[in-house]
Formats: structure tokens, C-alpha cells, sequence
């Protein structure tokens, strides 16, 4: 009998459609009465942590599902499913992925559709996620997403379509495992998992995303003492606009860290380009160039960062790359 955690913090899966069609939180949660699911070999465990939709879910929420999570792997839980709003489900994932030991199976959940609409995908993205936490094969792989069928890492994963079922994807890379008839298989795996303890969270991380004739008016808005760090998500490999760079500058010059990630769809960030405003010179100016991650996830990473306190070489090397 595997003892498996549920963690229920609100979104899209539990919440109903009503008499307008409109989809609004529900009093109690549908979901979190399911509690026999899989009966004879998992004993499900049930926490209504919260019940939010996921934009209204901060940092200092993410934490303390994390702090639940270590209570529970204290007392022995063997998994931990947690159902959450779609769209900062991602964000919420990789926190967890950055701050968690990542021994036992810690998958993410959510719905695109509330449990009362046609085609409703809650209770089956549920149930799909407990198969996974309570496999063996699931441990040690990091904090999972499964959604549809598939199971994709909490590093790479993103949500691609408004309101289709199938949203979450994993660009470049694709899901690392499936599910079969209740059996969750795995092609590939991540490599140099990091994580850093940490016991709260920091304000003041930003995340901007550059445009076509973009000048330094954003930036100049952070440069104050209140802002921690930044993440742009550059043009194309890693390039901003020449009017950019005197704010970008100022930044610097305050000692804010400024994390530069690509705003494609696909690839990466790399210093390919050595015009003004190129990726070369921007890692020369001291942009850390983080490659594989979107700008919300970059943002999550440097938050965690400073965060654990990191500065200095030791955040440059936890920042350069998705896998240091």
C-alpha cells in the first residue's frame, strides 16, 4: 500500500461552470472528495492547502507547499500529487523542482476544463498523476507535470494553448514518459539536478520581454532599491534593441543581476551575435545568459537564487544554464 499526499491549491480543477457559463471557484472542491481513487494499493492522503486560482498564487504560496511537501517526506509519505491552476502551474512546478530533494515522485496537476463542463479532464489528469506518484520508477526524476497522458519536467514544461486540453508541452525536448493503461513508462531523464534549501522568498525579481524598437523607459522604472533582479527575454538568440543598453547599464552599475533568455518558442540563449546590442556583448557587459529556460522559469531560478542568498560566482553558476 503506497501512501500518496494530495496537496489541493484551487484552479480551473476545482471549480464549476454555472447556470451562464461562466467558470467560478466552487465552496467545496470536487476534486478533494475523491479520496478513494485507486483503492486496494495507494492510501490517499488529502490537504485542501488553499484554494486559489493559479494567477493569484505568489512565491510565498509556492513555499509553503514546498514546506508541506518536506513535512510530509519527514513522515514518510511515499508521493505527493498536487492539483493546481493552469496558468502559473508551471511556475509553481519548477519552484518546487528548485527547492525540493527531489527523491520522492512530486507531480503537478491541474484541468483546462471545471468539473462539471463536457469533456471535463480534472478527475482523469488526477487519477493519472497518482498512477505516476505512486510508481517507483517515478523517483528521482524530479518534480513532474502530467497532463493529458503525458509526463514532462517541471523544467521544461509550458503551457502553449489558452483553453485546449493538450496545452502543456515541452518544446524542443517533448514529454519524458507516457502513460498506458495506468502504467507510466519513461524514455528520457534529466541530468545535474540542483536545488537550493531555502526558508522564504524575496521581492523585487522582474521579468521583461523585448520588442522591436524597445528603449531603456522599462529598465530606468526598476533601477531604484527595491528591485533585487531582472530577467529579459531577449530577440531571438539573445539581442536587445541599442537604445536598451545605456538603462541595462545603470542596472548593472547598481549591482542588480540580469538573467537574458531568448523569447522563441524553441532553442536557446547564445552569445552568437557581436553588434551593439548583440549577445556578445551583452555576456561581455555581465548578462548572465541562461540557457533552455522561458522567461517565467528564469525568473522563478533567479528568485530561488537570491533567495538561498546567492551572489557573487556561486549565482552566476547557478544561473548560466537550465541543468547547472
Amino acid at each position: 500500500m503506497k501512501n500518496i499526499l494530495a496537496i489541493h491549491t484551487g484552479g480551473t480543477i476545482s471549480m464549476s461552470q454555472n447556470d451562464k457559463g461562466e467558470v467560478v471557484p466552487s465552496a467545496h472542491n470536487p476534486i478533494a472528495a475523491q479520496t478513494t481513487i485507486l483503492a486496494g494499493w495507494v492510501q490517499l492522503i488529502t490537504d485542501e492547502l488553499f484554494n486559489l486560482p493559479s494567477p493569484h498564487v505568489t512565491p510565498a504560496r509556492m513555499l509553503e507547499i514546498q514546506q508541506r511537501i518536506v513535512r510530509a517526506e519527514a513522515a514518510g509519505i511515499d508521493g505527493v500529487v498536487i492539483t493546481h491552476g493552469t496558468d502559473t502551474l508551471e511556475e509553481t512546478a519548477y519552484f518546487l523542482d528548485l527547492t525540493l530533494p527531489n527523491t520522492i515522485p512530486v507531480v503537478v496537476t491541474g484541468a483546462m476544463r471545471s468539473s462539471n463542463q463536457v469533456g471535463s479532464d480534472g478527475l482523469y489528469n488526477f487519477h493519472s498523476a497518482i498512477e505516476v506518484a505512486a510508481a517507483d520508477v517515478s523517483r528521482d526524476k524530479g518534480v513532474l507535470v502530467v497532463m493529458n497522458d503525458e509526463i514532462h519536467t517541471a523544467r521544461y514544461v509550458t503551457k502553449t494553448h489558452t483553453t485546449n486540453v493538450a496545452t502543456f508541452r515541452t518544446p524542443t525536448f517533448g514529454p519524458i514518459g507516457l502513460i498506458a493503461h495506468g502504467t507510466p513508462t519513461y524514455f528520457q531523464q534529466l541530468i545535474q539536478q540542483t536545488t537550493c534549501d531555502i526558508d522564504h522568498v524575496v521581492d523585487g525579481v522582474y521579468l521583461l520581454k523585448a520588442y522591436a524598437g524597445m528603449d531603456g523607459t522599462f529598465f530606468d522604472a526598476l533601477a531604484n532599491d527595491r528591485t533585487r533582479g531582472l530577467v529579459i527575454e531577449g530577440l531571438g538568440a539573445g539581442n536587445l534593441p541599442p537604445r536598451t543598453l545605456p538603462s541595462v547599464q545603470r542596472l548593472l552599475d547598481r549591482q542588480i543581476p540580469i538573467v537574458l533568455v531568448s523569447r522563441c518558442y524553441n532553442g536557446v540563449a547564445e552569445d552568437i551575435y557581436d553588434y551593439q546590442g548583440g549577445g556578445i556583448e551583452l555576456r561581455k557587459m555581465g548578462l548572465h545568459l541562461c540557457q533552455g529556460l522561458n522567461g517565467q522559469k528564469a525568473r522563478i531560478k533567479l528568485l530561488v537564487g537570491l533567495s538561498a542568498g546567492l551572489q557573487g560566482p556561486q549565482l552566476t553558476d547557478f544561473l548560466r544554464t537550465a541543468v547547472s
